[in-house]
């Protein structure tokens, strides 16, 4: 039933779904899981073979289709396409310039800095996991910390200098990636502005490709979740992590800025952000533990905050997936296409999600007005969540 009360006309997959019984159910179900996984385990491996020109292509339609939105603003105040497309794209070079060489040498500094006095802070937290040992005994407490802390040390030294000497790796990589990539750089902004002159054309060849029914609702569906996303998650780890640096310099945490920036960068990917708050809390609760803890409240608090007040008004429901599946979708991205698979899982679960619920009606494509409580009338597609 629709909102408005009226039945809703189920397709030929689904009126032949409801007739099977439940074994058949089971059994279609147990023949079609192999065939998806082997499709899955296919597109990896076609992933892998075109990996660089499928990396170059997707970064570019990524880049193409967020600055496609300032370009439009462009168009509307006068501007030709091919001049707003360039205006756009010089100004966001000259944007990511100006920050690569303002940021990033401040950020391989802080970084080293980092990495050099791990060790002091490693001590540091073995002195103080002494010292709790301690206060249990006075206090006749059953808790013996000796073992763990003979036992953990060394290996846990080594764990954290060998993650710290990987991420300034990773840093010094992406600062000297476009000497080294110099040429994969030039083909995706030469391709990303061919894209703001044409993409329209070139996505509607391929939307033009899938059956007609459902061209429209895959076709809006995809931007909406891509533009939903991206725009939102931008916004969120901004603010998320500008106020961790602003709290951390309040609370004077050694490398405040450094780790603020790291959570807002971890932020822009789902669970990102509750993984960075956790790091860098453990690294700075190795030097002191009087700082770590009103830094992980503050950390929270923050998170809560933008997470339950400001994440719902910018995002709005953007994905409709469970937690669960948002997390099974960053895990599946990663395996198959990496740092970019993980960028572009969760809206591509969208669309999914959209497109198995679409199959269950036969007239998804069509709208009816229904009436919200506010007394607004809205078109609502059939079958989408």
């Amino acid at each position: 039933m629709t909102p408005s009360g009226k039945p809703v006309s189920k397709s030929w997959l689904s009126r032949w779904w409801d007739k099977l019984t439940p074994i058949a159910q089971s059994t279609v179900v147990l023949l079609a899981t192999p065939l998806l996984v082997l499709n899955v385990w296919a597109v990896s491996i076609i992933f892998g073979y075109f990996r660089s020109i499928l990396v170059t292509v997707l970064i570019a339609a990524l880049l193409a289709f967020l600055l496609s939105y300032p370009m439009a603003r462009l168009e509307k105040a006068g501007l030709k396409r091919s001049q707003a497309a360039l205006l756009v794209l010089v100004l966001t070079l000259v944007a990511v310039t100006g920050l690569a060489l303002t940021v990033l040498p401040f950020v391989i500094d802080q970084a080293q800095q980092l990495v050099t006095k791990l060790p002091e802070w490693f001590d540091s937290g073995k002195n103080q996991l002494m010292m709790l040992d301690s206060q249990f005994a006075e206090w006749g407490w059953p808790v013996n910390l000796d073992g763990l802390i003979s036992q953990t040390s060394d290996r846990l030294k080594r764990e954290i200098q060998s993650i710290a000497g990987e991420a300034l790796n990773l840093t010094l990589n992406v600062a000297f990636f476009t000497a080294s990539k110099l040429l994969d750089v030039v083909l995706t902004i030469v391709l990303t502005f061919y894209l703001l002159q044409h993409g329209e054309e070139v996505w509607q060849g391929l939307v033009g490709l899938l059956p007609g029914p459902i061209q429209g609702p895959f076709s809006s569906t995809l931007r909406q979740s891509f533009r939903n996303y991206f725009l939102g998650q931008l916004i969120v780890a901004s603010c998320f992590g500008t106020a961790l640096t602003l709290i951390f310099g309040l609370l004077n945490v050694p490398f405040g800025s450094l780790f603020g920036l790291m959570v807002g960068l971890l932020a822009l990917i789902p669970f990102g952000g509750t993984v960075g708050v956790i790091i860098v809390t453990l690294l700075v609760a190795l030097r002191d533990i009087k700082i770590a803890i009103p830094m992980l409240i503050a950390s929270v608090v923050i998170q809560q905050l933008v997470e339950n007040g400001l994440a719902p008004r910018v995002l709005g429901s953007v994905t409709g997936l469970n937690p669960f599946w948002v997390f099974i979708a960053i895990l599946s991205g990663a395996r198959v296409g990496g740092l970019l698979g993980v960028i572009v899982a969760v809206p591509a679960a969208v669309v999914i999600k959209e497109a198995l619920g679409s199959l269950r009606y036969a007239d998804s494509d069509s709208a009816e007005t229904i009436v919200l409580p506010t007394g607004e009338e809205t078109p609502v597609e059939i079958g989408q969540s």
